[in-house]
């Protein structure tokens, strides 16, 4: 995933520029970078490596050498941007966010078409970044350049570009991730998650609508492309990757969060009688309240993450070394974990080892049982869209594999049959990942109620990972 921040001001705008794109640091933990355009100076990049180091520690000393009047910054998992691009269209800085599922096709179609060769590579592999300032390149203007690009994708794609002009920001034709847009005296922003500019003193202007293309200046935002009609916003914004403060389309994280674990209570109720319910820190924490408000068992945090030097789990890259820090970094409070039995609310299962061996941590911190009550459905999918997981295979999902042992590797499984809470299937798989994970019962979130907790229709919310439906 990544996040991004725009400003366009008729002051300075590398104080705001710097909060506003730290304020999205949880969406990225490798590169990060700002670009700034100065009347007179012209542009000014700057990009460094993150792993392991916060935003403000690596781009401090960028606060006395950049300044202008629109400047755009990006924090991502992979790779660097914003990219400073020299074309027919004059010079831009452009950054992206989202998940190209065709980038081979695309650049053979581009080297086929021009002379044209890539210099940014990410882990060896072409910027995905470049291929979409390749694709606007292809176009006799940027806004055809922009709509030719998304329509050519495989995926999805949210754009933003720095021109002397303005700001381009382009969400993608589903409106799969969000643009929020504020404004104050004197100037305007954009951003992924619209609480990062409210400390800097800017209000909630709009959020834009599929496939809506707008310029922003210091004196406001004009619509350029109107908004398509059809939404697909992915769900798992509310149940894992927004922050707590944000608010997609209308609705609240957190509260979206708090609804989760209600219904999850209301499923369980009468059924079983843990002694205390917890969430996974942090992602787990809300839905671990709304469970608890709900059903009247007491929240409790029988661990606590040390977060001072472990702010996340994210890094190191190494799957091994990610499950041994995530491991690491959460420490037993012992006189709320012996002899109880304990509710667990994690906000999903993907492969499973580290809540086994968050699970196994709490047996031997003393737990008498340990019940798991994942967030949304089991992931039955990869994500296509945002970069969810960039595991080499769906065989990484602990569903995956559990049906592979009961299927069978001669045929492809049918898997609307396990996507359904209802169906022997369904419920078998749950009983084995249950076994294999050593809980004391698993009940996952329904994908019926999981809606219901966001409060928009169906139709409207991106839900391909745990139904393989698009």
């Amino acid at each position: 995933m990544s996040g991004f921040f725009g400003v366009a001001s008729k002051e300075d705008c590398i104080f705001d520029l710097f909060f506003g794109t730290d304020y999205h640091s949880h969406l990225g933990t490798r590169r990060a970078g700002m670009t700034v355009y100065h009347q007179k100076e012209g542009f000014h990049r700057a990009i460094h490596n993150i792993e392991n180091t916060p935003f403000r520690t690596k781009f401090d000393k960028d606060l006395n050498n950049l300044s202008g009047h629109l400047g755009i910054g990006c924090i991502s998992d992979y790779e660097p941007q914003p990219l400073l691009i020299r074309s027919h269209h004059g010079t831009y800085a452009i950054m992206t966010i989202g998940k190209i599922n065709n980038i081979d096709t695309i650049v053979d179609k581009i080297m086929n078409s021009s002379p044209t060769h890539f210099f940014e590579l990410s882990g060896g592999e072409i910027n995905a970044t470049e291929a979409v300032a390749a694709l606007i390149n292809q176009k006799e203007n940027l806004i055809e350049g922009i709509q030719y690009a998304q329509d050519i994708i495989d995926g999805s794609m949210s754009i933003v570009l720095l021109t002397p002009k303005g700001i381009y920001a382009a969400r993608d034709k589903l409106g799969r991730t969000p643009i929020s847009l504020g404004r104050k005296e004197g100037a305007h922003c954009l951003a992924f998650e619209g609480f990062s500019y409210l400390n800097l003193g800017y209000q909630p202007l709009r959020e834009l609508g599929p496939g809506e293309i707008v310029i922003m200046t210091p004196e406001g935002v004009r619509t350029l492309v109107a908004p398509g009609k059809k939404m697909k916003i992915c769900t798992f914004l509310w149940i894992y990757y927004g922050y707590p403060s944000s608010t997609y389309e209308g609705i609240s994280v957190e509260r979206m969060r708090y609804n989760c674990g209600a219904a999850l209570a209301k499923r369980d109720a009468g059924t079983i009688h843990p002694d205390i319910v917890a969430g996974v820190p942090d992602s787990g924490v809300a839905h671990a309240i709304g469970y608890a408000n709900e059903s009247g068992i007491p929240y409790s945090r029988p661990f606590i993450k040390y977060t001072p030097t472990w702010p996340r789990s994210f890094m190191p890259t190494m799957q091994s070394r990610r499950n041994l820090i995530a491991k690491m970094k959460l420490i037993p409070v012992h006189d709320l974990i012996q002899d109880r039995s304990l509710l667990l609310i994690d906000d999903s299962i993907v492969r499973g080892t580290q809540l086994r061996e968050t699970t196994e941590f709490l047996y031997q911190s003393g737990a008498r049982e340990v019940h798991i009550r994942p967030a949304c459905p089991p992931l039955l999918y990869g994500c296509k869209y945002l970069n969810f997981s960039r595991s080499s295979s769906e065989m990484d999902l602990i569903t995956r594999r559990v049906i592979q042992d009961m299927e069978g590797t001669d045929k492809y499984p049918n898997l609307e049959v396990y996507a359904d809470p209802e169906s022997d299937q369904y419920q078998e798989m749950i009983r084995r990942i249950c076994s294999q994970l050593k809980f004391t019962t698993l009940r996952y979130h329904r994908l019926d109620d999981m809606i219901e907790s966001v409060g928009l229709d169906k139709d409207k919310l991106c839900t391909y990972c745990w139904d393989g439906r698009e």
